[in-house]
């Protein structure tokens, strides 16, 4: 997000660094599946974590988009409750849902709230109670971009529709050098990527685009690629790792995975300045939201076609999906206890290092307060 991040990050992470048999790696390597994994045998630091009567293991699943931010919590916590091991898959929104579902994990992580369909598939899963939505992370959804000699560039919802729906093909098209009078834009192809799996990430950036670019974005916003064209990869690195190493790619993910060199695009939404992809920006957006949700329910609406000034518009916010009531008595306790220290000043303390925006006060304090009565 800053030409610092990357410093800013390992520091955090260092000083969240426990002893090598806790296996950090393990905590999801890669955000294309396998198992991460973190258990307590390491020396705990300082902390205001409650263990309680949390203990044995801990399944869950779902966006990739928060898997570096579970991974500081997941070292942190364990470091503390040294009974509990956490094991967070980062397969997508999609597939974590569906596991959760199917009874699978405790919990599940979404970067896009529960249909209400899948709500009432829920209440076979909690047995008197049903799925809720806990926002717990925000941040913005970054457009990385590979364009030599191109350092920085402006782009607005109509030219991203038209980039991503493959009828806007070069990078020196006069669209996009209307936006950026000073740059050098090559004669270049552009190589637009997305998800190949259902990803909330997908969702976020799909519902900017058809609410920001009515007329020239006509597919149904959803977790599910639908614009035809283009080239697909799995899961939030997948498509970092094809941007940082394709001529002419750009493409969309979590902030967190824009480093290593990769720029990001500016968006022109009709502010006073084009607007960065940066925390500050993000939790400018996030604290706009309004609660949608019913009961216990704390799903959030954002405004995607906002024209508030340092208001980044495509900005996600990854919810829990947990059991009101009927959780299971042997996970409840580590349920309560993990997603507690996640929704604490202690946890989302942790966020801006790993470069995410915290749930601004008035959310997170309704979080909380949801946590400490699930059954």
């Amino acid at each position: 997000m800053k030409l610092q991040r990357m410093n800013r990050r390992a520091l955090a992470l260092g000083a969240l660094a426990v002893s090598g048999a806790l296996a950090l790696t393990a905590c999801g390597s890669d955000d294309t599946g396998g198992n991460g994994a973190a258990g307590g045998n390491a020396s705990a630091p300082a902390s205001n974590i409650k263990c309680d009567d949390a203990k044995g293991q801990l399944q869950a699943s779902g966006s990739t988009a928060q898997k570096n931010a579970i991974d500081a919590w997941v070292a942190q916590y364990t470091a503390a409750c040294k009974n509990v091991q956490v094991n967070y898959n980062p397969t997508g929104s999609g597939a974590g849902i569906t596991a959760f579902l199917q009874g699978q994990t405790a919990f599940a992580g979404s970067d896009s709230a529960l249909k209400p369909e899948e709500v009432e598939q829920s209440k076979k899963v909690c047995s008197g109670g049903q799925a809720i939505d806990l926002p717990m992370v925000g941040g913005p959804v970054a457009l990385g971009y590979n364009v030599p000699g191109v350092d920085k560039l402006v782009l607005d919802a109509s030219t991203l529709a038209k980039i991503f729906d493959s009828k806007i093909t070069n990078w020196n098209d006069p669209a996009i050098a209307k936006l950026n009078p000073d740059a050098k834009l090559p004669n270049l192809k552009i190589q637009a990527f997305h998800r190949s799996d259902e990803s909330g990430t997908t969702d976020n950036f799909t519902k900017y685009l058809a609410a920001a670019a009515p007329k020239d974005w006509k597919y149904e916003p959803g977790k599910a690629w639908e614009a035809k064209g283009g080239q697909a990869a799995q899961g939030s690195s997948g498509l970092a790792q094809q941007v940082k190493q394709t001529a002419g790619a750009i493409s969309y993910f979590e902030l967190s995975y824009a480093k290593d060199g990769i720029k990001t695009v500016a968006l022109n939404t009709g502010a006073a300045q084009p607007v960065e992809a940066t925390l500050e920006n993000a939790t400018n957006a996030i604290a706009a939201a309004k609660v949608v949700g019913t009961g216990k329910d704390l799903a959030l609406k954002l405004d995607y076609a906002t024209q508030a000034d340092n208001a980044y518009p495509i900005t996600l916010v990854t919810y829990e999906i947990v059991c009101d009531k009927g959780n299971k008595a042997d996970t409840l306790p580590a349920v309560k206890s993990f997603l507690g220290f996640m929704a604490s000043d202690e946890g989302q303390g942790l966020l801006k290092d790993a470069d995410y925006a915290p749930m601004p006060a008035e959310i997170i304090t309704k979080v909380r307060e949801t946590v400490k009565g699930l059954s």
